[in-house]
């Protein structure tokens, strides 16, 4: 059922202050889209930028309509169902296939997870010395206690604003000297190769921007936004709600989306303009070769500003992490799953909080270069994040699941294009890969 048809059967509800003002309402879209950005995100992109300079800007354009497509879905599901994502596939898959999707979501958000921390301890090394190993100890150690103890909402009111700290990449674009005709005309005008580096880049940039744990998460927050409002149900119980919602939803999401790709387009322009030198291919290898990027505006406190930005990014992407694993973990086994519930009343819940922080800060111990293990980490999300979309687009499509609330036309159509191009481009990764194996 479209919206159009909802309102013809009297499924809108009277306006209210809330639906008139829609940027009251700005919530798991536009925190799930600040997630988005985290160390991994902040590393790929810089990555991205210093090898193939502005030769990857269109991506940020063309994927901001997939990513909010999938990301509206994912909502739209969990307002629907009152469910999670597991909880859905588990009605209509086999809870061992649907188990083992599961595990590739935890061993990413576990991998995900460590590579955040890892950045986190890397830049305040930057800024006040020492090792990063006991930093890495330090942010696990605060970062747990705060996920199990205080509520995600109150969380995120204060760390939020460390968030900020990543416009500095877009206030740098206008310091420096930015060829912008050039960098334009990258971002309108797609540039493929099928080079191995630049696929397993492209492959990298996807899954970093359309990763699994965002699936799981907006969609569990929209069921947590049902259990704690009185006077909000399930739609397939309270169908008056549904045009409010899914504008609310569509408004949310699209606005969320949108503020986290264009913190992407800045920070590989700006380290496309900054890092990469006379045309030359850089890697970047350590924190401080991705805070150069910074330096003309910052100067000497570059490195300040690039660990706040990643130090609040990280902070506020560990819970989205952890917690994605744990919803999915505990809807598999029916156990009670909520942020909002006390430690006492959701015990398993919170281990696997608690399980994947710890596993993530071991990784930690292995000695693994920070910025390499953001890239491979949103290079593994990329990979995974393909059969989750096809089977999310499934599950959004089945009466049995949705009822009479089908997708609308636009957001079946750009989300199968979205899972079409994330298949092709993970593919066509493997396939060079293989190829250059089998060429050895």
């Amino acid at each position: 059922m479209s919206e159009s048809s909802a309102m013809k059967q009297g499924f809108e509800s009277p306006k209210t202050p809330q639906s008139e003002n829609l940027l009251t309402r700005l919530g798991p879209g536009l925190i799930t889209g600040a997630a988005d950005d985290d160390p991994s995100g902040v590393a790929t992109y810089s990555q991205v930028g210093a090898q193939f300079g502005f030769d990857m800007l269109w991506i940020t354009l063309f994927s901001f309509p997939l990513m909010a497509a999938i990301q509206e879905i994912c909502g739209r599901l969990g307002r629907i169902t009152g469910m999670g994502v597991t909880a859905n596939l588990t009605k209509s898959y086999p809870k061992s296939l649907v188990g083992f999707l599961v595990l590739l979501l935890c061993v990413a958000n576990v991998f995900n997870l460590g590579a955040d921390i890892s950045a986190m301890a890397a830049g305040m090394q930057l800024v006040a010395g020492g090792k990063a190993e006991a930093y890495a100890v330090l942010f696990g150690v605060i970062s747990l206690p705060l996920q199990v103890y205080v509520p995600y909402r109150k969380y995120i009111h204060y760390l939020k604003w460390l968030t900020w700290a990543l416009f500095a990449y877009v206030v740098t674009a206008f310091v420096v000297h930015v060829p912008w005709g050039r960098a334009l005309r990258a971002t309108v005008v797609p540039s493929v190769s099928l080079d191995a580096n630049y696929l397993m880049a492209l492959v990298a940039v996807l899954g970093t921007t359309i990763s699994p744990y965002m699936f799981f998460w907006q969609t569990s927050q929209e069921v947590e936004e049902v259990k704690i409002n009185r006077d909000e149900s399930p739609l397939k119980k309270k169908p008056f709600q549904a045009f409010e919602q899914f504008r609310r939803i569509a408004f949310d999401t699209r606005v969320g989306m949108a503020m986290s790709n264009l913190v992407a387009f800045f920070i590989i322009l700006t380290t496309a303009t900054t890092v990469r030198v006379s045309g030359s291919a850089n890697e970047i290898k350590t924190a401080a070769d991705a805070a150069k990027a910074l330096e003309p505006l910052a100067g000497h406190y570059a490195f300040l500003v690039f660990a706040a930005g990643i130090v609040g990014t990280g902070m506020l992407a560990i819970p989205v992490l952890a917690g994605s694993a744990a919803y999915a973990v505990s809807e598999l086994f029916k156990w009670r799953a909520s942020l909002e519930s006390k430690p006492s009343r959701a015990r398993k819940f919170y281990y696997v909080i608690a399980a994947a922080t710890i596993l993530g800060l071991g990784l930690n111990l292995v000695g693994f270069n920070p910025i390499r293990a953001l890239f491979l980490s949103a290079l593994l999300n990329g990979l995974v994040a393909v059969p989750f979309m096809f089977l999310l687009m499934l599950i959004s499509m089945n009466p049995a699941i949705v009822g009479k609330f089908q997708l609308p036309f636009y957001l079946r159509l750009i989300g199968w294009v979205a899972t079409g191009l994330m298949a092709g481009a993970s593919l066509a990764f493997l396939a060079t890969v293989l190829h250059g194996f089998w060429a050895r």
